[in-house]
């Protein structure tokens, strides 16, 4: 797979500077397995305003365990969805911004003709990062929200494609650096399309689970990650769809908001409970769950799965949800190029106390 060998191209877009210096926008493209999103802020104060946001499941990594290959109706979804991308970058006149690919297109044969296909046909310049860079980035989008103070951190983000996660330690500055990352070939879509149904019942559950968990103890030996969490020593954070989708069926939300699911803190107890009101349903109930919906009601109990074997391996109690990640960490390190003093955004909502009980779960 190939990436931008001068990430100095990144400087500038070729839509050029903005006219006013002071409301200088800039953007941030991430293409996963499942979904399309940008991002387009502007700094303020030492972490960032979002100006404009696009989200659309593109389901590029469709069918690409059979076949090795993106689709063609994968390809032409993406580009579609992309073309909204590059007028929102156009019209908003973004002086800077950076766009990537992960696991879907480190993996498929006809990456390289896919990427010259964008660039042909919407004008945006796309890299395919590696895992390490992947890690890298969500760490430095959301460890803002690391704010327990401990000295370990454990993030995961699980994708369509894959999981990540990632070893960090806190630094002297008050950051974070990272120890290890650890990639495994498990994200929601390609678990999904190796189940012969959309409903998964507990004893596929938990072989998923067991499969999962059996690639996690070199990662945890070789850290030293259990008597860490012994000590108390380790927070736990998590982003992805799959955790913010549980903070939502938590919260019993009628519609997603993010205000109050970024920074949320959840204990595995509530987690346990989401996870086993979901896996009870159907598919057509789990549809009808708000924060949910058709796309994502085939994917949902997939992305538990690999969080349920997560949080067996390490009972931390409680971990943080991150409604950022990949964009939030590029727009910092774009900002961060133009000499702006950046530390990142504080959550957007203040966790819930420990002993804060829901309104009950209602499916109807």
């Amino acid at each position: 797979m190939r990436a931008n060998a001068n990430k100095n191209k990144r400087r500038r877009t070729q839509f050029g500077p903005a006219k006013n210096s002071k409301q200088r926008l800039y953007g941030a493209v991430d293409l996963g397995t499942n979904n399309c999103r940008l991002l387009i802020a502007k700094p303020m104060g030492f972490g960032f305003r979002f100006t404009s946001s696009f989200s659309r499941i593109v389901r590029l990594g469709e069918g690409l365990n059979a076949s090795g290959r993106l689709s063609d109706k994968a390809i032409d979804r993406t580009i579609s969805a992309l073309s909204v991308c590059a007028a929102k970058l156009k019209e908003l006149r973004v002086v800077k911004s950076r766009s990537i690919a992960t696991e879907a297109c480190r993996r498929a044969e006809n990456c390289d003709a896919f990427i010259d296909r964008i660039d042909r046909e919407t004008g945006l310049s796309f890299e395919t990062i590696s895992y390490e860079e992947e890690a890298r980035l969500a760490l430095l989008g959301c460890q803002s929200l690391l704010t327990d103070g401990l000295p370990y951190a454990l993030v995961f983000d699980i994708g369509g494609g894959s999981t990540e996660l990632t070893w960090a330690r806190r630094n002297q500055v008050n950051g974070f650096e990272i120890l290890d990352v650890l990639s495994l070939p498990f994200g929601v879509v390609t678990l999904a399309e190796g189940c012969e149904r959309p409903d998964i019942d507990r004893p596929e559950y938990e072989n998923m689970v067991s499969e999962i968990a059996s690639h996690l103890p070199p990662f945890c030996q070789r850290n030293k990650i259990h008597k860490q969490v012994g000590d108390g020593q380790v927070q736990m954070l998590g982003t992805s769809g799959t955790v913010t989708t549980l903070g939502a069926v938590h919260l019993n939300l009628p519609r997603y908001s993010r205000s109050l699911i970024d920074g949320l803190e959840l204990d595995f107890g509530s987690l346990d409970r989401a996870t086993q009101m979901l896996s009870r349903l159907d598919y057509k109930r789990r549809a009808e769950v708000p924060c949910i919906g058709k796309e994502r009601a085939e994917l949902v109990v997939p992305g538990c799965a690999i969080l349920e074997a997560i949080r067996r391996s390490w009972p931390v109690g409680k971990l943080s949800v991150a409604d950022r990640g990949l964009r939030e960490g590029m727009l910092m390190e774009l900002m961060a190029d133009d000499g702006v003093p950046i530390v990142g955004n504080p959550a957007e909502r203040t966790h819930l106390e420990a002993d804060a009980k829901p309104p009950p779960n209602k499916v109807h």
